[in-house]
């Protein structure tokens, strides 16, 4: 029988949202300049021969899921006895003039399709025809099977410092590929039962002495109430005052990019300087990713003024926060966990906005410290399996129509190489990150660092904000009002 990985309860919860309207992958634009490539060109037949000869390098390249019956236990992934890689690399090519316009159009409608499922969860689009003779690439990959920093992974197997490729070695012999049967997934879970009251009690000797702390970070309803409560009573019963942390009593509002999505995605594609973003920081005295939210909460101001919808109350951000260990490089899957903080959309001030971010993010780092590594994941490990398919679907259903977000906007930060990288001998000269929205969360803000400046992507619904690149306009002028306010500062 072929290996096996089971995959966590945080992995599966990507696959239990996914619906004909929310989508459960997230990808990349990269930009590359074939001038460099041998040739000066880049064809489908160097992309497929680059991914084909470094897919042991990159595991869920090679592995589709196999379902347990009855959705008794977690899905597997286990290796594709039919993998075909000319179905994974594509190309099309964009009609003349081939602008950046045209580009985000034909990147909207391939994003706006739902991966097959019976094969590895990944598409990757050779895409011809940019102004000034450039190429990109498309890449779309599950969220069940990377996160931000094993994406960044990716990205390190495949493209190289130089353009010559580097060596990177013969993958093993493969093992025996047969896949498992309904039979062999049974026993399987047969098999764990008698660990399964073990693994219960260990996760919760650890979850429980921070249980107020995991239900306020992660949104869930009535957190605040059952917060306040577990507060207390870790107190009474002599939990030390340091290590009980005040959140912030702010709800996320219910209305901004909160309406159930369409089928459509559009996004928004754009930089700023890196450097520009660390003379804010140094004259201000915070840290990148402050500036970074900061942009991002006076680019959603300026567009919500203009929309006439923005609230007297500022909005909620989520920020994933990767806690992937050292020793679990390279094993794929998701090893996050999320901060939550209010965003000053509510302030005027560009340099009071910067403020309020450094100090509300400060409040929000000390209470996900305070939280295992492992809490988000205990959290949804004690549902069952299939309940917790269903149950993840409702959620993502009710979210914003029939109750308020947990939060408004995802932001994330993906740090990325401060040198030049090549793919196949081309210069990559932008990576731009697509991501995902739902159902009452409409809005994706995710940048990712590279050389010298910061690549944005902002992923939202067509039908509720077509209007997404201003949005990027707004985060570039925002650092403009910043730069000038350091000048005084």
């Amino acid at each position: 029988m072929a290996e096996l990985k089971q995959l966590t309860a945080l992995d599966a919860q990507f696959l239990a949202i996914e619906s004909d309207r929310n989508y459960g992958h997230v990808g990349g634009l990269a930009i590359l300049d074939p001038s460099t490539a041998p040739g000066g060109t880049l064809t489908i037949e160097d992309l497929k021969e680059l991914i084909t000869a470094r897919l042991h390098l990159v595991a869920p390249f090679t592995q589709r899921l196999v379902e347990v019956p009855f959705s008794i236990d977690w899905p597997y992934w286990t290796q594709d006895e039919h993998f075909d890689i000319g179905y994974h690399c594509r190309e099309i090519a964009l009609p003349a003039p081939g602008s950046h316009e045209q580009l985000l159009e034909q990147v909207g409608r391939i994003y706006s399709r739902r991966l097959d499922r019976s094969r590895p969860l990944w598409e990757i689009y050779l895409i011809h025809g940019l102004e000034g003779g450039r190429v990109a690439l498309l890449s779309k990959s599950h969220h069940a099977a990377i996160d931000g920093m094993s994406g960044s992974e990716i990205l390190t197997a495949l493209y190289d410092i130089s353009p010559e490729p580097r060596d990177v070695g013969e993958p093993e012999e493969p093992t025996d590929q047969s896949p498992p049967d309904g039979r062999d997934l049974l026993l399987m879970w047969a098999k764990g039962i008698p660990r399964a009251p073990l693994n219960i009690a260990d996760r919760l000797t650890t979850l429980v002495p921070h249980v107020d702390m995991a239900f306020a970070a992660f949104g869930l309803p009535g957190s605040r109430q059952v917060s306040r409560t577990m507060s207390r009573v870790r107190i009474r019963f002599g939990a030390e005052e340091e290590h009980v942390v005040e959140r912030p009593p702010v709800k996320a509002p219910k209305g901004p990019y909160g309406a159930p999505l369409s089928p459509h995605r559009v996004f928004g594609l754009g930089s700023v300087s890196l450097d520009d973003v660390k003379t804010v920081k140094n004259a201000f005295g915070v840290k990148v990713n402050d500036v970074v939210i900061c942009l991002v909460a006076g680019a959603v101001r300026e567009h919500l003024t203009f929309r006439k919808e923005l609230p007297d109350e500022p909005l909620l951000g989520m920020i994933p926060v990767s806690v992937r260990t050292e020793e679990e490089r390279g094993t794929f899957g998701n090893k996050v966990s999320a901060m939550i903080s209010p965003l000053p959309t509510h302030i005027e001030d560009p340099a009071e906005r910067l403020e309020y971010v450094h100090s509300t993010m400060q409040i929000a780092k000390e209470g996900h410290d305070a939280l295992p590594a492992e809490s988000l994941r205990d959290l949804t490990a004690f549902v069952p399996p299939a309940l917790h398919a269903r149950a993840a679907r409702v959620v993502t259903q009710m979210a914003g129509r029939f109750t308020r977000p947990p939060w408004n906007v995802i932001i994330s930060n993906v740090p990325g190489p401060p040198i030049d990288l090549y793919f196949a001998g081309a210069r990559l000269e932008a990576m731009f990150p697509l991501s995902i929205i739902s159902d009452g969360i409409g809005l994706n803000v995710t940048i990712m660092s590279y050389r010298d400046s910061i690549d944005i992507g902002i992923t939202a619904d067509r039908e509720q904000t077509p209007d997404v690149q201003t949005l990027v306009d707004g985060m570039q002028s925002e650092l403009e009002l910043l730069l000038a306010a350091a000048k005084t500062a």
